[in-house]
């Protein structure tokens, strides 16, 4: 058992469960800190990949009665329903695109500097959002004197799910950050930050797991059951770290906006970039 691959998979895992729900991009953290551990090639393509499975086995339990309900409802009240429903519609369009574009996506972006220019491209793309909310809304949104289209998940239509599951999928460029795209996108479409984020959540439940276990079996060819704990370590270590992250948002989003991550995209992304040019980083492909 090789225990500098455990710790470097720990590492990624905790990496992956700190970054998955905020709107910084897991997937671009991933890259880059594998980037820097050497933690490379297509076995680890497909362990940051499957590594995310872990952060929404955290999502599940935290909101194990939601979903339990959905599932117990899902034949005869029309609220399971209608949620299970919004969440299928908007995970559609990342399959579809995911299969088409997948496979081009990894080939030339899974790369540290197209992932530092869509960092500070988010960045910059959250403080309009921001600073268009503002303008709108004033301090209202931030002190509860605003009431969103969208309160709750339960307030959600077929059409909204849509257009969220639509701007997930930008998602597919790393860096750009499926949380980013859908909270962010979701505030814009008139839903609370809240709700935006609760909704963000469960709709990784379907596209982080089904993306983990396609990745898993189209490359079962280059794994063998040596990898298995590299892959459990770093599952655990998602599944607590996303966990402590869900938890921490929730209360975060109730009282503050997003400009804060927008600020630590665009620093990120320059130092990345300054010290790929300059070289004082050797960043691995």
């Amino acid at each position: 058992m090789d225990v500098i691959l455990l710790i470097k998979a720990a590492i990624m895992g905790i990496v992956e469960g700190l970054t998955e729900f905020l709107p910084i991009s897991s997937t671009g953290h991933l890259i880059l800190a594998g980037s820097l551990l050497n933690f490379v090639g297509e076995k680890a393509k497909v362990f940051e990949i499957a590594v995310q499975t872990g952060a929404m086995f955290a999502v599940v339990w935290e909101y194990r009665e939601r979903l339990a309900n959905t599932v117990r409802g899902i034949t005869h009240e029309p609220q399971a329903q209608r949620f299970a429903l919004n969440v299928l519609i908007a995970f559609i369009p990342a399959v579809v695109l995911g299969l088409a574009f997948g496979k081009y996506i990894k080939a030339h972006l899974f790369h540290p500097v197209p992932v530092a220019l869509a960092f500070i491209v988010g960045g910059f793309i959250i403080l309009w959002v921001e600073a268009r909310h503002k303008r709108l809304y004033g301090a209202m949104d931030m002190q509860g004197g605003r009431k969103a289209r969208i309160e709750t998940v339960d307030d959600m239509k077929p059409v909204d799910a849509l257009k969220i599951g639509l701007l997930q999928c930008l998602a597919m460029i790393p860096g750009t950050s499926r949380s980013g795209a859908t909270i962010i996108g979701g505030v814009v479409l008139g839903m609370s930050r809240k709700a935006a984020a609760e909704f963000s959540f469960y709709l990784g439940i379907p596209t982080l797991m089904g993306a983990g276990a396609y990745s898993v079996l189209k490359q079962r060819d280059a794994l063998d059951w040596a990898d298995v704990p590299m892959f459990a370590v770093g599952l655990v270590f998602a599944f607590f770290s996303a966990l402590l992250c869900i938890r921490w948002l929730i209360r975060y989003v109730s009282s503050h906006d997003f400009k804060i991550f927008a600020y630590y995209r665009i620093v990120f992304g320059l130092v990345v970039l300054a010290t790929w040019w300059t070289g004082t980083v050797v960043w691995a492909d």
